[in-house]
């Protein structure tokens, strides 16, 4: 019996007409491929198999339980099938029969080599039967064994239902059990969310979708399944992107399906053309940011017909693979999951642009920065609410000194729009806001492309990374030390600890602020670290002193001096509490008891000199 032959150019399904000499009175041995697609009970309906025994091998009926036990829909559909072709059968003289021996575990680890597909054809030679298969594999090793087969073609259809709820402007349609269909339709920054119709969707109308989505994504050699999970799995269906959840992970069936819905060129965005040269002479780094559905993968889709067009090599990294994109870019998948295997696959193929569509996770970063320094053009996408914290997400991931040669442009997007567009270099220099020159240190300056102003600066101060909006004075203009201080506001700094401060300016480098009395302690920190850490960033010495005037009772304390520290002893039940440090009526600091109560306070610093002078003259006071 002739196999179809897929490689002459049989590319749709061919409905087969099946003789009654073919299947009557026979042993039809099925295997899992048409049991889950209901073939067998379809037949025996149509009357094409009459007074047949249908053998059903062991190691099938094996197979569909795993499948049912990990709850995967093919699993019930195989299950199914078997007790319709029971029940069926009986009216057209088809009896059901089970053969053969279970597999081993040996066979079932075995399964994806072809052992259980093995078995199966062992149970149609033994029992002289006939094999239906819709594995075209499975089909030609069965005629090379001699076994008479019948290949039965997986429908491919041209169109799902699904797309029936899409209209030109739907940008995405939302199916739930229970829940009225529901579509966002519009253009970026436009975009409104309908009820497609007042009838809620039914388990059975989802699922029934769900089975031809997942029919046609086997069969059409431009869809995938990219994801498939326990409980949740994403399709690439041409130009649609399917995400179904299903219980327990979500708490109903849902099916989500998005596509994009314009085809835009990269003159239509009026980019600036300095920009565009750069992009096509240089290897650049590039960052698309912008919020979901701005229109971020639209944009870098243009950007990589803009580059072929320009002769250039452009691969993608995507998952799952939806960027509309010419046929002369490659789109790439995780290799084996991995970000890194793609990587080091591309790098052999020499590209002059990767597209990595959906920076999200640590190690797709730092994938995205190894190819960057390996000399590969980068153009990433990437979700955030600016310019800015697109590139904040980098900073923790990658040192700080790397990002400006990683990243050398951001491109916010906004309604399908170029909100804004910066670029990022590195310097050396003394940060804006300070005049110290032993404060300077590498600086990653965030500018505007086109005015050149500078905008935000990035540095490290202490242990930790900081981005710091800049203003930045006009052109001739001689700016103090304190104006300069002004400007970049220094009740922004301090206004965490009380939004109702007092600031004073005793004279160019110095401040007094008065805060309220409970947040003392806060602002100056353990130790003096919080307020030292300020009078470093700001170049400015600050006083903190109280607002108001303490209603607090005076407690009971003595004075110890041991190496580089004194030591004021307290009650022990006083650890923990806040405690106001005066010389008779005039506020020197405040601090946290520690343990067993007591107060280190260095002898070299401020605070301990002016404590020494007051105990010396019996002036000191510990209020609580």
């Amino acid at each position: 019996m002739r196999i179809h032959d897929y490689d002459k150019g049989v590319k749709n399904m061919i409905e087969k007409e099946i003789s009654a000499k073919d299947l009557n009175a026979r042993k039809i041995v099925p295997d899992t491929s048409v049991l889950i697609k209901g073939t067998v009970s379809g037949l025996i309906n149509e009357g094409k198999i009459k007074g047949a025994m249908v053998v059903i091998p062991m190691a099938v009926i094996d197979e569909l339980q795993a499948q049912a036990s990990r709850h995967r829909d093919i699993g019930f559909s195989g299950l199914d099938e078997i007790k319709k072709i029971r029940e069926v059968g009986e009216k057209n003289g088809v009896t059901i029969e089970f053969v053969g021996e279970r597999p081993t575990m040996e066979e079932i680890q075995l399964a994806k080599k072809g052992r259980i597909d093995a078995l199966i054809r062992d149970v149609a030679k033994n029992e002289k039967g006939i094999l239906l298969t819709s594995d075209y594999v499975q089909a030609l090793v069965a005629e090379a064994e001699g076994i008479d087969v019948m290949h039965i073609p997986k429908p491919q259809l041209k169109r799902v239902r699904l797309e029936s709820f899409f209209t030109p402007d739907t940008q995405s349609v939302h199916l739930k059990t229970g829940v009225r269909p529901m579509a966002k339709k519009g253009r970026p920054g436009s975009v409104e969310l309908v009820c497609i119709r007042d009838t809620k969707c039914t388990e059975d109308e989802i699922k029934g979708l769900i089975d031809e989505v997942m029919s046609k994504a086997r069969t059409d050699q431009d869809s995938f399944i990219e994801i498939s999970k326990q409980g949740a799995m994403v399709i690439q269906l041409g130009d649609y992107r399917i995400a179904i959840t299903k219980p327990p992970f979500s708490d109903a069936l849902e099916l989500t399906a998005v596509r994009p819905i314009a085809k835009v060129r990269l003159s239509d965005y009026n980019l600036h053309k300095q920009l565009e040269r750069n992009i096509v002479e240089n290897s650049s780094g590039v960052l698309i940011a912008g919020p979901p559905g701005s229109g971020k993968s639209t944009f870098a889709a243009s950007i990589a017909d803009y580059l072929v067009s320009h002769k250039k090599i452009v691969k993608t990294f995507e998952q799952p693979r939806d960027l509309q994109v010419g046929p002369e870019v490659t789109e790439y998948a995780p290799l084996e999951g991995d970000w890194e295997k793609t990587a080091e696959l591309l790098l052999l193929v020499r590209p002059d642009y990767t597209i990595f569509d959906e920076v999200r996770k640590t190690k797709d970063f730092m994938v995205f920065g190894d190819m960057r320094l390996a000399g590969v053009g980068m153009i990433g996408v990437v979700h955030s609410t600016g310019p800015v914290s697109a590139i904040q997400r980098f900073i923790g991931r990658l040192e700080l000194g790397t990002i400006p040669h990683i990243i050398d442009t951001v491109i916010y997007i906004k309604d399908g729009r170029i909100e804004e567009v910066f670029s990022v270099s590195l310097t050396v220099k003394c940060p804006t806001g300070m005049n110290d020159d032993d404060l300077t240190r590498p600086v990653v300056e965030v500018r505007d492309f086109e005015s050149k102003e500078l905008k935000y600066e990035i540095y490290t101060y202490g242990e930790e990374n900081v981005i710091v909006p800049v203003q930045e004075a006009a052109a001739g203009e001689k700016v103090s030390g304190v104006k300069k201080l002004a400007r970049e506001s220094i009740y922004a700094k301090l206004r965490k600890w009380d939004p109702g401060m007092d600031i004073k300016f005793l004279g160019e480098n110095r401040i007094e602020v008065k805060v309220r009395n409970d947040v003392i302690a806060k602002m100056i920190g353990k130790k003096g670290k919080n307020i030292e850490m300020i009078e470093r960033e700001l170049g400015m010495k600050i006083s903190v002193e109280p607002k108001e005037a303490t209603m607090k009772g005076e407690t009971r304390f003595d004075w110890e001096e041991t190496g580089a520290n004194f030591y004021l002893m307290m009650d022990p039940r006083l650890s923990g509490k806040t405690l106001d440090i005066y010389s008779g009526d005039d506020f020197l600091f405040s601090a946290i008891a520690g343990r067993n109560g007591r107060v280190k306070i260095r002898k070299r610093s401020e605070q301990g000199r002016k404590s020494l002078q007051a105990y010396l003259s019996k002036n000191l006071r510990v209020l609580l």
